[in-house]
């Protein structure tokens, strides 16, 4: 068996999910990296057993809103910040989420004003956090920025040099477009939410109007500032051919959630990357009547997955391809840990390789079900 380098951790008797094949093996940490791979079964007394269950790389979640719930338990009961970030974070390391990319909203589009807060707040709480060691993950930003919105660009300029700002996506959430093409569905939503059909009705017009007026220089305006920085742009809700080949032509490399197959397939001719949901392949489809992600997998329409609003659902989506979608489990693992890594520009991590960072996660299948059972973040165990 090959020399470990005096690591610290040995985990051993397990099924290890390599980038092009799973093997029974054993894997070695040292510090926060990875310095042993071997097959087969150590018989070190320090080696821990894991007696068969699966180790794959920790993964990497591109988009949550998961802190957005943690904040708003309930629709009237706003949680203290720093709390809800802690309970956030410990959520995503119990799914095996080792790099969490924060997506949170700027700009005010209407019945969302508390999303303005919790950005300011989550910035705020990461900056305190992060340096005092507190949170099991590794954490950055990820910056919706709502492009018809009014108060956008105010909102990104004095943020959008932060050091944790990993990806910038440009969204459009107007009724009428994108997500919410369907106007009737919009007008349920909203309903549900406690707006009557006359406020809902006005605001449609006005942030049709508002849409009209500033979705072209806002949009060029935020391009100009997220290109010198040089990190990943993503359109978001691609619905159309014609928005594709708009994103295409302004440098935009990643389609996030695309409502159609027509779009996704079109993203994957222009040589974009496709993000898709998470959540759409675990309940089967779209929580909002959109193309279903299965079908986008079907056609080879997907690079990665990103949580959305349900952490556990990247290891259950990961194993799902694998098991009904035709997939070798390093591919479906793949989707959740090394493509999103690449995507996210983070090459040291989202492989169980020598020299990439300890980010491991153990995880047992129970009828189907894929369980996480232990974490291990820069390779320190947190779960």
């Amino acid at each position: 068996m090959t020399a470990f380098m005096d690591p610290d951790t040995i985990l051993t008797n397990a099924m290890l999910v390599l980038p092009d094949e799973t093997v029974t093996g054993t894997i070695a940490m040292k510090g926060a990296t990875i310095v042993g791979i071997d097959t087969g079964v150590s018989s070190l007394p320090s080696a821990i057993d894991m007696h068969g269950d699966y180790l794959i790389p920790g993964i990497v979640d591109l988009h949550t809103d998961n802190l957005e719930r943690q904040v708003q338990p309930r629709a009237t009961s706003r949680w203290p910040s720093r709390s809800a970030l802690v309970a956030h974070d410990a959520q995503c390391a119990a799914a095996g989420v080792t790099t969490i990319f924060d997506a949170l909203c700027l700009g005010d589009l209407g019945f969302e004003k508390d999303r303005m807060r919790t950005f300011r707040e989550g910035v705020a709480d990461l900056d305190a956090l992060m340096p005092a060691g507190i949170l099991k993950s590794d954490h950055f930003l990820h910056l919706r920025c709502e492009v018809p919105a009014a108060d956008t660009l105010a909102m990104t300029e004095p943020v959008i040099g932060h050091r944790l700002v990993r990806m910038i996506s440009l969204m459009d959430h107007s009724p009428g477009v994108g997500q919410y093409a369907d106007l009737d569905y919009y007008r349920k939503i909203h309903r549900d939410n406690g707006s009557d059909n006359t406020a809902i009705d006005r605001r449609i017009e006005q942030l049709q109007d508002q849409r009209a007026r500033l979705r072209a220089p806002n949009r060029k305006a935020l391009l100009d500032l997220a290109r010198p920085r040089e990190v990943p742009i993503a359109s978001h809700d691609d619905r159309t051919l014609e928005e594709i080949a708009e994103n295409a032509a302004d440098g935009i490399t990643i389609s996030e959630f695309p409502v159609t197959l027509l779009a996704a397939n079109a993203a994957k001719k222009a040589g974009m990357q496709v993000i898709a949901g998470a959540p759409n392949i675990v309940r089967g489809g779209s929580h909002s009547g959109n193309v279903s992600a299965s079908d986008l997998v079907g056609a080879g329409a997907v690079d990665a997955f990103a949580s959305d609003y349900v952490p556990p659902s990247l290891v259950e989506a990961a194993f799902m391809c694998a098991r009904l979608h035709g997939m070798t489990l390093s591919a479906a693992i793949g989707t959740v840990t090394d493509v999103p890594a690449r995507m996210g520009m983070l090459p040291d991590r989202g492989r169980l390789a020598l020299w990439c960072r300890a980010d491991v996660v153990r995880v047992r299948v129970h009828e189907n079900l894929p369980v996480v059972r232990q974490v291990w973040c820069g390779g320190v165990r947190v779960i």
